[in-house]
């Protein structure tokens, strides 16, 4: 074999938009080769210094894209660039690779782009999105001035971040406005108003939560929406420091603390007549401070009853209970199940002028006009059980236990119960049968138990389907497996599936609905209890008498077509 020719050069990589286009016969190898060699000097893109040297115009450059590669083509100025989807994309990759998402519908991304010899940047979306790509082949020129509009729209929204235009503040005292230095204050300008953008944000999302977490390679801020967390950013992983700092800053937490978790408090005040608090607490992990922070919207207890989802059986127990003159309301159920919001939804129909109402909380999550609220604080020696003592020297009415945790806390609630007051408390158990269980097995005296406690409401919160939901096929086997009845499936109802679209982000769902199992504490009941009964011997009674399981009552929902099958097979046991 001859050797190569010193002097001889290896020809340049030529793009694959060049080499379709010599097969085709629009230009001749030295001319793509040419036009290549121009691009990669002038460090360019080859389909601009292709349109700039005339060999082909911009119209048949897209159909003969459209032909060749056997995507559509389409035309841009269809398409109304308010309606685009946003953050569907990283607007990085989309300048930088000159790509832009038209349509979003379920797992799927509609994508415009001029050179579709660019699978590079069509692996990079599919691998950023995990959605589907579809490629659709638009005029260059059009595609260019549609990047542009979005960049300049870009650079102004961070503009407006940046400015004092948003009509919210952060309520700070006399010592925390102290630590802001002056020249601190204007060096931070834009974390300021990018936290005020994120909590706004969850706010008007609905969120229940906002998690602010390190990373050793990046920085991610989640949402935690109808009980699903999901990613709504990643911020530079240079402003973790200053965006833990102001928050802790806000929340009257120590700034140069790092190494134990602290609870503060937060408010931001968006208009006169609305203000949100936000409960934070800090967790030092290995690449920094996360950050959790609990919204707290005072409107969700002024919902109302009735807006919580109770069945109209369930809603006349509950509220013939709670305004008894004595006695004891228990909720149980896990964490994040809607505890809290149902004992301050049944505070304020109770809460007149004439009622003395006195709570501990470990918080107070929500502030309700007229309730004595009470912060518990352990290091302070302000325990429950403390708190409890100290309310029944108040002349209560009705007391609101945060949670019974111990012996002591359940022995004073339960005589308050007894001695003419209405309680209300929280457990964690799982369901209303095995609530009375635990509080014998903290050692509670059976008899206390059943003359005192007269309610026990357990409840889930399951994901309520949206307005896109779509009618599901089920066998017969599979609906009576789920613990429907023979007479259940007579063809009067229909249940539903989550499908997704804008308005619910493609999940299918938009909000959530209580599922709810309300256990009066009957004769026959409270004998069992006397007998030390199981659990298992408290639910079959209950049944017996008519109160509904968890799941049974989660069946119903689907009747009504207000949440899934799977979304009550997830959240409830049987």
């Amino acid at each position: 074999m001859a050797a190569a020719s010193p002097n001889s050069i290896a020809p340049l990589p030529m793009s694959g938009l060049a080499r379709a286009l010599v097969q085709a016969g629009h230009l001749s190898t030295s001319q793509a080769e040419a036009l290549n060699k121009n691009a990669l000097s002038e460090k360019s893109f080859f389909i601009d210094t292709l349109l700039q040297s005339g060999h082909i115009e911009k119209r048949a450059l897209a159909l003969f894209c459209s032909e060749t590669y056997g995507y559509p083509a389409l035309d841009l100025s269809a398409f109304d660039l308010a309606a685009l989807p946003e953050k569907i994309i990283d607007a990085k990759l989309m300048q930088g690779q000159r790509v832009v998402a038209l349509t979003k519908r379920g797992n799927k991304v509609t994508v415009a782009l001029s050179d579709p010899s660019n699978t590079q940047a069509l692996d990079q979306i599919k691998f950023q999105t995990g959605l589907i790509v579809e490629p659709v082949i638009v005029q260059h020129d059009a595609l260019l001035q549609l990047l542009e509009q979005l960049g300049q729209n870009a650079e102004q929204n961070l503009n407006e971040l940046i400015g004092d235009d948003l009509d919210i503040n952060f309520v700070e005292d006399d010592a925390v406005a102290a630590t802001d230095a002056a020249g601190t204050e204007v060096d931070d300008a834009p974390v300021v108003k990018f936290l005020q953008k994120i909590l706004l944000d969850g706010i008007n999302l609905g969120a229940s939560d906002i998690h602010f977490e390190p990373f050793e390679k990046f920085y991610r801020i989640r949402f935690r929406v109808d009980g699903i967390l999901r990613e709504v950013a990643q911020p530079p992983l240079s402003i973790k420091e200053k965006l833990a700092s102001r928050i802790k800053v806000i929340s009257r937490l120590d700034i140069s603390e790092k190494r134990v978790p602290q609870d503060g408090r937060m408010k931001l005040v968006i208009s006169k007549t609305r203000a949100i608090d936000f409960r934070v607490s800090t967790l030092p992990t290995l690449f920094g401070e996360k950050i959790v922070m609990r919204i707290l919207d005072p409107s969700q207890a002024q919902m109302g009853i009735d807006a919580l989802g109770y069945d109209a059986d369930q809603k006349e127990i509950l509220l013939n209970a709670i305004q008894r003159p004595y006695g004891m309301v228990l909720v149980t159920g896990p964490t994040g199940s809607g505890k809290t919001v149902s004992l301050y939804t049944c505070l304020n129909v109770i809460n007149k002028p004439g009622i003395n109402i006195s709570t501990a909380e470990d918080p107070a999550e929500i502030n309700l006009p007229g309730v004595n609220q009470v912060n518990v604080n352990d290091k302070a020696g302000l325990t429950f059980a403390a708190a409890l003592k100290s309310f029944l020297r108040q002349d209560p009415d009705v007391i609101m236990v945060g949670e019974i945790r111990d012996l002591e806390t359940a022995d004073i609630a339960i005589k308050a119960a007894q001695t003419g007051h209405m309680v209300f408390s929280t457990l964690h158990t799982n369901d209303a049968p095995s609530t009375l269980t635990r509080l014998m097995n903290m050692g509670v005296a059976p008899f206390n138990i059943a003359s005192s406690v007269i309610l026990i409401t357990a409840q889930r919160l399951a994901r309520r389907l949206c307005n896109c939901k779509q009618p599901a096929a089920f066998l017969d086997e599979v609906l009576l497996q789920a613990g429907y009845k023979e007479a259940d499936l007579d063809g009067s109802w229909q249940p539903f599936k989550p499908v997704g679209c804008e308005r619910c982000n493609g999940s299918g769902y938009k909000g959530r609905v209580g599922i709810y199992q309300i256990m009066p504490i009957s004769e026959e009941i409270e004998r069992i209890i006397l007998a030390q009964g199981s659990a298992p011997d408290i639910e079959r009674q209950a049944a017996l008498e008519g109160v509904r399981s968890l799941r049974q009552s989660g069946l119903i929902k689907v009747k009504q077509g207000l949440t899934s099958l799977e979304e009550v097979l997830g959240c409830t046991n049987e």
